[in-house]
């Protein structure tokens, strides 16, 4: 069971390290990575044009269980709501334009960025 772990933290820094790079060809400013809080976690918080972006990115390695995007259900949405709330807040910045934005990554490629995901 260890290894498993392991081996999806892996495939998880490897298909954020993707993601970063994608969305700084994008023009994309990466503000934080992997920020956490008591809540939960957020892998990717970027400005893009004036927008905060808080972004979760799903990496598989073959699409036997769906497309990555699908692993962001309801309670996983919600999570990163309450997250992002309490990043602004810890920021005080609650006023600003937000959105969620999912990055899918199959094998070693970005399959879609899917803006205002939820």
């Amino acid at each position: 069971m260890g290894y498993v772990k392991h081996l999806n933290k892996f495939q998880g820094a490897k298909g954020e390290e993707l993601a970063i790079n994608f969305l700084k060809s994008k023009n994309y400013k990466i503000l934080e990575k992997n920020y956490s809080n008591k809540i939960g976690e957020i892998d990717i918080i970027a400005q893009d044009k004036g927008v905060l972006v808080f972004i979760e990115v799903k990496a598989r390695e073959t699409l036997a269980f769906g497309r990555p995007c699908e692993a962001v259900d309801f309670r996983k949405q919600h999570k990163l709501r309450m997250t992002a709330q309490a990043y602004l807040q810890f920021k005080k910045t609650p006023y600003v334009d937000c959105r969620f934005d999912v990055i899918e990554i199959l094998g070693d490629q970005i399959i879609g960025h899917i803006e205002n995901a939820f």
